[in-house]
């Protein structure tokens, strides 16, 4: 099919379908971005530097002693 065959229908449809094609084609290069973006990779160490954990991470909290 080429874009003369699909031009043709196109122009036979009443405007009210012509809106519908409109945006499903918005719909469709919409969903090809989102695919595109998904292919990106990440890059690993971005964050590094940016989170910092306290010296006393791994000790007991007060509020669960009476658990233990």
């Amino acid at each position: 099919m080429t874009d003369i065959d699909i031009y043709i229908k196109l122009a036979t449809l009443p405007d009210e379908m012509k809106k519908e094609v409109d945006d499903f084609v918005d719909f469709l290069k919409t969903k090809t971005l989102v695919k595109e973006k998904a292919k990106t990779q990440r890059k690993a160490g971005l964050a590094k530097g940016l989170i910092q954990m306290k010296k006393d991470f791994d000790e007991p909290l007060d509020d669960f002693k009476e658990y233990m």
